[in-house]
């Protein structure tokens, strides 16, 4: 994400939090792609410090490798590999993934969230641009799930983020929904920090998760490792502590 603010002139009170039309489909299709391939380089290079256990692998390889050939060359040019590597397989892994959701849901839109019960999508928009996108999906057991959460790069840090995280949690409420639960992979502090600033609590966490799309052959299990984090929120103890504060 983006350290300086952009001078958009954006403000929050002027973000218009809308449903779903079917005009808004390649601006959503256009933001949620471009979401997620950011997590490419995300993945192969921010989250490497996030796995001890691929550090130590790769750093025994490289040792193994000069013990072999005792060239001082392979010092250099093997760590060098494994990052093309690992950006290689988390492009092949992210781009899979992209495709499923394409196949899915998100080629979908209206079938999946606007014609199902207890389920929506959102757009954020900014003077008449399309500058967000989120959405709602129906869970057995009284829960809503969050969903492609995204925000167009160049209106992060406005508000955004929050905003959308807000109108679901908002729909959960009105539907009667017990708890909102979402999923991510995200290495990026700020993702994490907006789930928190929402309220939602990180209940535990899958090391080697399997995306979607995912052929987990051994080369893919080496160079494309991810954290799947799961975050929840009570909404009735929510309430509780907002009617507590009154």
């Amino acid at each position: 994400m983006d350290s300086q603010k952009p001078d958009n002139g954006c403000h929050k009170e002027s973000i218009l939090v809308r449903e779903f039309k079917a005009d808004d489909k390649s601006d959503v299709l256009q933001i949620f792609s471009e979401g997620l391939m950011e997590m490419v380089a995300d993945t192969a290079f921010r989250g490497l410090r996030h796995h001890p256990e691929s550090v130590l692998l790769y750093t025994a390889a490289t040792a193994l490798c000069f013990v072999v050939t005792m060239c001082w060359w392979v010092i250099a040019l093997l760590p060098a590999t494994v990052m093309c590597m690992r950006y290689f397989y988390s492009r092949c892994v992210i781009s899979a993934y992209l495709r499923e959701a394409m196949n899915s849901d998100m080629g979908d839109i209206e079938g999946y969230y606007m014609s199902t019960p207890g389920s929506c999508l959102w757009v954020a928009e900014l003077k008449d641009k399309v500058v967000g996108v989120v959405a709602a999906a129906g869970q057995s057991g009284g829960a809503v799930e969050l969903r492609r959460i995204c925000v167009d790069r160049g209106y992060r840090r406005c508000g955004v983020g929050i905003i959308l995280g807000q109108t679901v949690l908002e729909f959960a409420d009105a539907h009667g929904y017990s708890s909102v639960v979402l999923g991510t992979t995200a290495y990026t502090p700020a993702a994490h920090q907006l789930y928190h600033s929402l309220g939602f609590i990180r209940v535990r966490m899958t090391n080697g998760y399997a995306m979607p799309g995912a052929t987990q052959s051994l080369l893919e299990r080496i160079f494309y490792r991810v954290h799947h984090h799961h975050y929840t929120i009570d909404l009735q103890s929510r309430k509780n502590i907002s009617s507590g504060d009154c």
